[in-house]
């Protein structure tokens, strides 16, 4: 207990404490000790046990009344959707009319959703992970998860908002799935981390549809897209084994034995199975032939689709090993399984697993830029509300020029990366509804693989950015694992560089022409000349390098050597046209190269004999092996 000495007693001879009714002597209110309250009565006397007690209380009083200014106002934040002006600018510029009207109700009824009850559900979600029990009270295995009521009913919104149905039921033509994107952009901050397994349910649904929904999948299907919850599945994406993620072509190792009645029963490990309590999934495995040898390689793999549980609830010949102790999407169980005679259904052409699951990638690429832009606007949201009840060194935070700086670059960033997010949903429902022309579909294919405000924005919280109980950490932690799922950077750039060299430049071109046209719509707004006049020389440069015949041969050649060091020598590359390891170096000091890419350890790769990629003899990604270099990093599903 603190001691306080209280300087206007003594200008009385009679103690403060009369006036609530409690008479003491002056000297029985001199002395404060830090183990207690004593009181001095002249010489000798003892202060009553009541006279005690009321000091205690004064002080314990006066102890709370110093913090009580010290405590801070916690940000909040409304209806997202009426809040965003740059979305709901957005969605009156590019929406026709009728679309808008319809969609702007919508919107608003779930922005209020959100705040009022979904909101709440995924606090819950956080503070009650799932649970693993491999064994009953009696010694059987059981291999059960847990998941808690707000995780399940996080699953029954999403089939009651369709989140997943929108997108394919295409009550608005091509701007279904900008819908879609937009709901989902509302929905992933507020979403306990459902948002992940939504993703691998829409990939899945994706996957189906570009095989045109055959019978045998047609149930499924109707499951992923479904509104009713009761009939709603969500979907996984075992792809991950113990050698690796992005090396696909040769980390599977799974093994897939065909049964008398054409199904397969599928035996394996997959060590990293996001969203384990999903009702179905695909995968990849290798199919054993007559004398039970499988083709290495990626063209030895094929797709999978399998029910997780059979009618009656049993896993349908699946062990769960453990759930993986995660630094973010906690919420969400993530397993490590044992196949062991799996039944499930070949979906793919044998040897096309890679190429029928691409779809499926493409999809849940684009979720996670939705989540990222949604992480981002969250942040910032937060983050401008603090600004306006915060006061620090004598004035709110807003009024700290410096701290509005900062604020205002990392809102431009934000508003940058949502219009990026726009264009490439806006492009992908142009594509899914062959209304794309070829120019906006190579730019499709450039920027779905081409997509740190949410640390900065925690900074401006101070220390409670960092406490648990705030519901900040959660949004960093979980937003971490967008830069590892579904290729990390040097996996999406090479994926850039190899859509440059299959596209013979066309992909850049198409980008070059769209970015000009935005340049002339904006050239007629004076504010934005100096942006626009930066924009042009940047575009200027970047097209002087770009097509020369010398730099369009280094995208083929760095290719080849990134992914393939052993087969390609300096000074020879596919078209008879030389590059120089000088040449070479002078990609590693561009802007934004990463340095000392040139003498990184070399990659391994599979044989050139192998490679099934119809690519005009450029090597397939999915047969590189990251292991062992620097550009390896596990992929999470």
């Amino acid at each position: 207990m603190f001691a306080y000495r209280l300087p206007l007693w003594r200008f009385s001879a009679t103690c403060k404490l009369q006036q609530s009714g409690h008479s003491l002597p002056w000297a029985s209110c001199q002395m404060l000790s830090v183990k207690g309250i004593n009181t001095a009565v002249g010489q000798d006397q003892q202060a009553s046990l009541k006279g005690k007690q009321v000091l205690e209380d004064l002080e314990m009083h006066l102890a709370r009344s110093e913090t009580e200014a010290l405590f801070h106002e916690q940000p909040e934040t409304g209806n997202q959707y009426l809040e965003d002006t740059l979305l709901r600018s957005y969605l009156k510029t590019h929406l026709p009319p009728k679309v808008l009207e319809e969609v702007h109700q919508d919107l608003e009824r779930f922005g209020n959703r959100l705040h009022t009850k979904i909101q709440p559900l995924s606090w819950e979600c956080e503070l009650n992970p799932p649970v693993f029990r491999q064994y009953d009270a009696w010694g059987q295995r059981v291999d059960h998860i847990y998941t808690c009521s707000a995780w399940r009913r996080m699953k029954e919104i999403s089939a009651e908002e369709g989140l997943i149905a929108e997108a394919y039921e295409r009550r608005y033509s091509n701007w279904s799935r900008l819908y879609q994107a937009v709901k989902l952009y509302l929905f992933s901050s507020s979403s306990g981390g459902f948002s992940c397994p939504l993703a691998m349910t829409d990939g899945a649904a994706k996957v189906i549809e570009s095989l045109g929904i055959p019978g045998s999948l047609r149930s499924a299907f109707d499951h992923l897209t479904s509104r009713d919850p009761q009939k709603f599945w969500t979907s996984g994406q075992w792809m991950t084994e113990r050698r690796g993620g992005s090396d696909v072509a040769n980390g599977t190792e799974t093994v897939a034995r065909k049964q008398p009645d054409g199904s397969y029963r599928l035996y394996g490990f997959k060590w990293f199975t996001s969203a384990a309590d999903s009702d179905m999934t695909l995968t990849l495995a290798r199919i054993a032939d007559a004398e039970g040898q499988c083709t290495q390689g990626s063209r030895g793999l094929s797709l999978f689709f399998l029910r997780v549980r059979d009618e009656e609830g049993k896993l349908n010949s699946i062990q769960v090993q453990r759930l993986k102790d995660k630094l973010g999407t906690r919420q969400m169980a993530t397993a490590e399984l044992w196949l062991q005679g799996a039944r499930a259904e070949l979906i793919s052409e044998e040897g096309r697993g890679v190429a029928a699951i691409s779809n499926m990638l493409n999809i849940t690429r684009i979720h996670n830029v939705i989540g990222a832009v949604a992480s981002m606007r969250r942040m910032m949201s937060l983050s401008r509300d603090y600004a306006r009840k915060r006061v620090a060194f004598g004035k709110l935070l807003k009024d700290h020029p410096l701290h509005m700086q900062t604020i205002a670059r990392m809102e431009v960033q934000v508003r940058g990366a949502f219009l990026l997010l726009m264009e490439i949903v806006r492009l992908l429902g142009l594509a899914e509804t062959n209304l794309a022309s070829k120019q906006e579909q190579l730019l499709l294919r450039l920027l779905v693989p081409a997509s740190a405000v949410a640390v900065e924005a925690m900074e401006s919280f101070g220390g409670q950015g960092y406490m648990e109980d705030t519901g900040l950490p959660v949004i960093l932690r979980d937003t971490l694992v967008l830069s590892i799922w579904e290729g990390t950077t040097n996996i999406l750039s090479l994926d850039v560089l190899r859509s440059l060299v299959k596209s013979q430049g066309q992909v850049m071109a198409a980008f070059l022409s769209s970015v000009q046209k935005k340049l002339e719509l904006a050239s007629g707004t004076e504010e934005l000349s100096p942006a626009v006049q930066r924009t042009r020389e940047a575009i200027g440069r970047l097209q002087q390098s770009s097509f020369n015949g010398t730099r369009c041969s280094s995208w083929r050649f760095l290719y080849r050597r990134l992914c393939c060091p052993e087969v390609v020598q300096p000074g020879a590359v596919s078209g008879g046209r030389g590059v120089s390891e000088g040449q070479l170096r002078g990609w590693g000091s561009a802007p934004g190269q990463r340095p000392g890419v040139r003498e990184q350890p070399a990659l391994s790769v599979r044989s050139p004999a192998t490679d099934t990629s119809a690519d005009h003899g450029l090597p397939s990604l999915d047969g590189v092996c990251f292991r062992g270099s620097p550009f390896h990093r596990p992929w999470p599903h």
